[in-house]
């Protein structure tokens, strides 16, 4: 990500994906207001680098996949988890969308699927959430 990939006025990002893919999202204000503050108190001062996110040590330059991976990793190993990958993370954005009452829409978009069946692998199905929902089964039950 760039810096010129966040669009102010229109509160919005623009995303790069697989096969030049470029899509924009909103930013929402509290993103916006963090990315604000690392720009101003995060970001070392006088780099030319466009790049959003840099490396805060040597070397410098442009936070990459590798390094967010890396982050990642550490975390799991504190937390005493086993590593989980970007697939793992995606399903469980999903997951917790569909949790606060959001839509397979809603998940698609925010992880950028073109199709709806493939929204659909990624979210799980929150079965407390549907037992709720589900209706006595005909004849079980009741009178005895």
């Amino acid at each position: 990500m760039e810096l010129g990939d966040l669009d102010w006025r229109a509160g919005e990002l623009v995303v790069r994906g697989k096969g030049r893919r470029q899509e924009r999202l909103p930013l929402p204000p509290d993103v916006g207001e963090a990315i604000v503050g690392y720009l101003g108190r995060g970001r070392r001062p006088g780099s030319n680098d466009r790049g959003l996110f840099l490396r805060a040590r040597a070397p410098h330059g442009r936070v990459t996949a590798d390094a967010v991976k890396a982050v990642v990793r550490r975390a799991c190993d504190r937390a005493c988890l086993p590593p989980v990958g970007a697939h793992r993370l995606r399903h469980s954005v999903a997951t917790e969308i569909l949790r606060a009452g959001g839509s397979l829409a809603e998940v698609g978009q925010v992880l950028r699927h073109r199709s709806s069946s493939t929204t659909t692998i990624y979210a799980k199905v929150d079965r407390a959430a549907l037992r709720d929902l589900a209706l006595p089964w005909p004849g079980a039950g009741g009178a005895g």
